[in-house]
């Protein structure tokens, strides 16, 4: 049953203010965002991440980022409040509640029920990745940027994501089709670790790309038909062989060639399938998202090719791209205008399908 709100949500012609939580994965954020008729308005987005945390074992430590979430969910929420008006300033609170790390989303998740419960606040779980698909239409004072027009196709690439959906509104987005194994971030961080590059691997890789030669070393672009399906693991393979047959590279010119090619693997098996899913659904509109949208090499990449193929892109600025509470923020706003509500009950999901995070009923166990 949702929590017996004292203080009832605004009327929908009314501005709507709303906490988010985010704490998925290795980024604890809190937000405050305003929705009114001008659009979705960003009050504070604060992040507080744990690169440092777990850039000695090469990728995220569950138990460790649990740990961390802990230590700073306070602080992170107390200081976005703050910043965004104070708590007589909040009408409801969103949280999220899945896809992600058991541990990791149950810290923020029991957090929003407390801020809830102990004020007497409407209390929505929010998808994070439907909130990811939403993070373009977040908007800050003085900034300027193109927001999409329903309907878009949408390409989120992540870390622990990689698919591609159809968004014909806010409450109507359905997958098209996602990776069989490694997400596009997590192939740049496996190859990263392979080559000694630390972690995160994707900016590292991106960074050297840009001055190298991605015609130099070749790698297989995986399942290049008419399939809008991912598989990034044979990218992963094929650099382990070729590690194993030509040995680390043995200078600054053969690291940035190697890191060119790879990343020109991911970034056109990425930019091919995005421009298909656009043909095959007849929808001349897509959008990046996801904390690889950051990219420079996929941004330029998808400008030209959109370009040249009479497409509308939309690339959102990089703090909309990654792992953020505003997202979520405006994600559980959109939600609690349509009638969720979510209570006690709500339960951290390591999965949780976007069809069913869109669903008015509470998410199923």
């Amino acid at each position: 049953m949702p929590f017996p709100p004292t203080r009832p949500l605004p009327s929908d012609d009314a501005p709507l203010t709303v906490l988010g939580i985010e704490s998925s994965c290795d980024e604890t954020a809190a937000s405050v965002v305003r929705l009114d008729r001008a659009g979705a308005w960003v009050l504070s987005d604060v992040i507080a991440s744990q690169v440092a945390e777990h850039a000695p074992y090469g990728g995220v430590v569950p138990e460790i980022a649990a740990r961390a979430h802990l230590r700073v969910i306070s602080p992170v929420v107390r200081e976005a409040v703050l910043a965004g008006g104070g708590w007589d300033a909040i009408d409801a609170v969103a949280v999220t509640a899945g896809p992600g790390l058991i541990g990791a989303l149950l810290v923020g998740l029991q957090a929003g029920k407390a801020i809830a419960l102990a004020r007497g606040l409407p209390l929505v779980g929010v998808n994070h990745l439907v909130g990811h698909l939403l993070a373009p239409f977040t908007r800050v004072q003085g900034e300027e940027h193109a927001q999409p027009v329903f309907p878009f196709i949408a390409l989120l690439a992540s870390g622990g994501h990689t698919a591609l959906y159809r968004c014909d509104d806010a409450a109507t987005i359905r997958e098209l089709g996602a990776t069989r194994d490694d997400a596009a971030g997590e192939a740049f961080d496996k190859v990263a670790k392979m080559l000694g590059l630390g972690y995160p691997g994707g900016p590292v890789i991106d960074r050297l790309a840009a001055q190298g030669d991605p015609e130099a070393v070749t790698f297989p672009q995986a399942m290049r038909g008419r399939s809008l399906e991912f598989s990034f693991s044979g990218l992963k393979t094929s650099v382990a062989q070729h590690l194993a047959k030509h040995g680390q590279p043995a200078d600054e010119k053969a690291l940035r060639d190697l890191a060119a090619g790879v990343q020109r693997a991911i970034v056109e098996t990425l930019v091919r399938k995005l421009l298909l899913a656009a043909q095959l659904e007849g929808v001349p509109r897509v959008v990046l998202g996801g904390g690889v949208a950051a990219n420079r090499g996929l941004r330029a990449r998808a400008a030209e090719a959109c370009a040249r193929a009479g497409v509308t892109l939309v690339v959102p600025p990089t703090r909309a791209c990654t792992d953020n509470a505003a997202m979520i923020a405006y994600a559980g706003a959109v939600s609690l205008r349509r009638g969720r509500l979510d209570g006690a009950g709500l339960d951290a999901r390591a999965t949780w399908p976007v069809d069913a995070a869109l669903s008015l009923a509470a998410p199923a166990r």
